[in-house]
């Protein structure tokens, strides 16, 4: 892939000169986010269920995965959503600070070959279209494209959709309100879907009910299987 043309590099200069890089963790200067504050960032580390990464003891599979089989093939976080990472997912979500994706993915990108995710196109978990024009941009298209960049992968962009809005799935307490939420959220596009390995991104994995919904409109438009990458999780 060809890097940046030499007027796109000397604008990003010229941005560098009069927006310097601050990081968001410790607020230094030179990066989103620096070394120290990464090294900080609370590691969502195993044992934990191998299909939805739910803590777990020797992880075996957990007792909602053993009851009801999710439609994706696995899920992995890198990170606890606290601390450093919460700081972190809230700059680029709420903050318009785009930036971070790009650090955020570079971190994100080392589990494809750690996990053996075997993918074929990535795709982000959409916003409904209201709630997307409202903060201007995807903040998991973002981290999509940054990956799709780093893996070589091609980005299905418009691969999958939210047919209605959803509340957020942290307010719902229970799991089976968390599904009904979902349910039939999504609709996916047979023509980029079918047949393919999707790697499905997210910045934040909170219940799982949401990247599962997705993972079965792609699973009914022929996907051949999705595996979810999510910057961080909640516990």
């Amino acid at each position: 892939m060809a890097g940046p043309s030499p007027l796109a590099r000397v604008g990003q200069a010229v941005l560098d000169v009069l927006f310097p890089a601050r990081c968001v963790g410790c607020g230094a200067f030179g990066s989103f986010l620096c070394q120290a504050c990464q090294a900080e960032l609370p590691s969502a580390r195993p044992p934990r269920c191998p299909i939805c990464w739910q803590p777990q003891r020797q992880g075996a599979l957990c007792g909602r995965c053993r009851e009801e089989r999710p439609a994706f093939q696995g899920a992995r976080s890198l990170y606890l959503y606290e601390g450093a990472a919460r700081e972190t997912v809230h700059a680029l979500k709420y903050n318009h600070l785009s930036a971070l994706a790009k650090p955020m993915a570079q971190l994100m990108a080392p589990c494809l070959e750690a996990e053996a995710i075997e993918a074929e196109v990535v795709m982000a978990v959409p916003l409904y279209g209201r709630r997307q024009r409202l903060r201007g941009y995807n903040q998991s298209a973002l981290l999509a494209r940054e990956l799709s960049r780093l893996c070589g992968l091609p980005l299905a962009g418009r691969g999958l959709a939210r047919r209605r809005n959803t509340p957020p799935q942290a307010r719902s307490a229970e799991a089976e309100e968390r599904r009904r939420n979902v349910a039939d959220a999504f609709i996916a596009d047979r023509r980029r879907v079918e047949g393919r390995r999707i790697l499905l991104i997210d910045d934040v994995m909170t219940t799982g009910a949401t990247l599962d919904a997705c993972a079965r409109a792609l699973r009914q438009a022929g996907a051949v299987s999705v595996w979810a990458l999510t910057f961080a999780r909640e516990d």
